[in-house]
C-alpha cells in the first residue's frame, strides 16, 4: 500500500513548564478551608468521574473548581479521572461515586443490564466522533465501509459505526473491523483503511504530524473525513449521569445535583469565553498534551456544547430518540446487539438541568452561546 511507509504518530505530547501554566491560568486565588462554604457552613463532598484522563474535553469541570463554582454552591467536588482502567457508569452504579461523565450508548447498555442511573445533563450535543481514511482512499461515506478495514476503540465506542452500517443495510460481517489503539499510528502506517477519531483529539494527531513525503505537517486536504454527526448513527455523548434511586428517595441528594449542575454551567461558560485559559488549566491539572493540541480540543470541544439553542445541558428528545434508535439497530461483527428494547423514562431527565437553568438566568449568564464564535487554532508538530 502507498501509505505504507507514512510516519507513525508520537503519541506523547510536551507540556509546558509550570511557570508558564501559572502565569497563564486565571485561578481562584486562595481558597477558603475546603471543609467550609464561604458562609461559614460545611461543604457537602462530591465525587465526580470522569471517562478519560484529563484534558480539555473536560475542561468546564476543572474551571468549575478552579473559579470556586463548585464552592459557591455548597459543594467540595473531587474529580476523578479514568484512562480506561475505570468504567464510569460502573463507578456511579456501585455508589463509589455521586457523578459520572459517559457516553450515551454506553450507559444504555449498562441501563438494559440493570444500572439504574439517569442522563441529568446532555453537556455534548453533537457527536464528535469521525472516520478518517486517505484522500485517496475512496471511502467518502459509510456506505464505502464494505470490505475495507475499519479502525474503531472498542470499549463501547463502536456503536455509532454500527448504527450508521445499519443504516446503510450494511451487514457488519463484510467490514472487517479492527481494534486501534487510542492513537493514529495503525492508520499512519497502513493497517486501517479507515481510523476512528474524535474532532478534538486524534484527528488533531493526524494534522500534527509531519507528511514524510512533503517535510510539512499532514493538511485536511490528505483525508476524507466522514462525521456520524452527518449521519442516521449519530449519538449523544458526554453526559452527566446521576443514581436514579438516590434523586427519587434523597432530597438533599436531588438538591446537590441542581447546585452541582449550576457550578458545571458556570464552568463552561468560562471554557467557552476563557478557551486559552481553560486548555491552560487542564494542563495545570494533569493533560500529558502540549499547548496548541489542548487549544485545539478546547476549540473543538466547545464546538460540540455551544450553541445551546434551549440552554446547556437541555436533552433534545428528538437526539435522544435517535441515539436510542441507533443503539437498537446496530449490530456488531460478532451479531450482538447494544441493546434489545426502550430504555425506562427513568434514564433521562431535564428537571434537574431546567431548574439550575431557571435559577443561573437571573445572573444574567449566557446559557445557549448564540454568539459563541470558534477559534482558529494553529497546530505544531507533536501539538506542542
Amino acid at each position: 500500500m502507498r501509505h505504507s511507509t507514512r510516519r507513525a504518530l508520537a503519541t506523547g505530547a510536551f507540556a509546558l513548564s509550570a511557570a508558564l501554566l501559572l502565569a497563564g491560568c486565571s485561578g481562584g486565588g486562595d481558597s477558603p478551608d475546603p471543609s467550609s462554604d464561604p458562609d461559614g457552613g460545611e461543604l457537602t463532598p462530591v465525587k465526580l468521574q470522569l471517562q478519560w484522563l484529563p484534558q480539555a474535553q473536560f475542561a468546564g469541570y476543572f474551571a468549575a473548581i478552579d473559579q470556586d463554582y463548585f464552592e459557591e454552591e455548597g459543594l467540595d467536588v473531587e474529580i476523578i479521572p479514568s484512562g480506561g482502567d475505570i468504567v464510569p457508569q460502573d463507578a456511579l452504579a456501585n455508589g463509589d461515586v455521586d457523578f459520572a461523565i459517559a457516553w450515551v450508548p454506553k450507559v444504555l447498555g449498562s441501563i438494559e443490564a440493570g444500572a439504574n442511573l439517569t442522563d441529568i445533563a446532555q453537556i455534548f450535543q453533537r457527536s464528535g466522533t469521525l472516520q478518517v481514511s486517505w484522500a485517496d482512499s475512496g471511502i467518502e461515506s459509510v456506505a464505502d465501509f464494505e470490505g475495507k478495514t475499519i479502525g474503531s476503540w472498542g470499549f463501547g465506542n463502536e456503536w455509532e459505526i454500527f448504527a450508521a452500517m445499519a443504516a446503510e443495510g450494511l451487514d457488519s460481517t463484510t467490514v472487517q473491523i479492527i481494534t486501534q489503539d487510542f492513537n493514529m499510528n495503525a492508520f499512519l502506517q497502513g493497517d486501517i483503511d479507515a481510523a476512528q477519531a474524535m474532532t478534538y483529539n486524534e484527528y488533531a494527531q493526524l494534522l500534527e504530524t509531519v507528511n514524510p513525503d512533503t517535510g510539512e505537517l499532514y493538511q485536511p486536504e490528505d483525508f476524507n473525513v466522514i462525521s456520524y454527526e452527518d449521519t442516521v448513527g449519530a449519538m449523544l455523548q458526554d453526559a452527566i449521569w446521576a443514581d436514579t434511586a438516590r434523586l427519587d428517595s434523597d432530597e438533599e441528594y436531588a438538591a446537590t445535583a441542581v447546585a452541582f449542575l449550576k457550578a458545571v454551567i458556570k464552568g463552561w461558560v468560562y471554557a467557552r469565553d476563557n478557551p486559552e485559559a481553560a486548555a491552560l488549566l487542564t494542563m495545570e491539572n494533569g493533560s500529558a498534551w502540549g499547548l496548541s493540541h489542548e487549544l485545539w480540543m478546547m476549540n473543538e470541544t466547545n464546538k460540540l456544547i455551544w450553541p445551546a439553542t434551549d440552554g446547556i445541558g437541555i436533552i433534545d428528545e428528538t437526539a435522544w430518540q435517535r441515539t436510542v434508535d441507533g443503539a437498537l439497530s446496530a449490530v456488531n461483527e460478532t451479531g450482538a446487539h447494544l441493546i434489545t428494547q426502550e430504555p425506562p423514562a427513568s434514564a433521562w431527565s431535564n428537571e434537574y438541568i431546567q431548574q439550575a437553568l431557571d435559577e443561573l438566568e437571573a445572573e444574567g449568564i449566557d446559557l445557549t452561546g448564540e454568539s459563541f464564535t470558534p477559534m482558529n487554532v494553529v497546530l505544531e508538530e507533536g501539538g506542542n
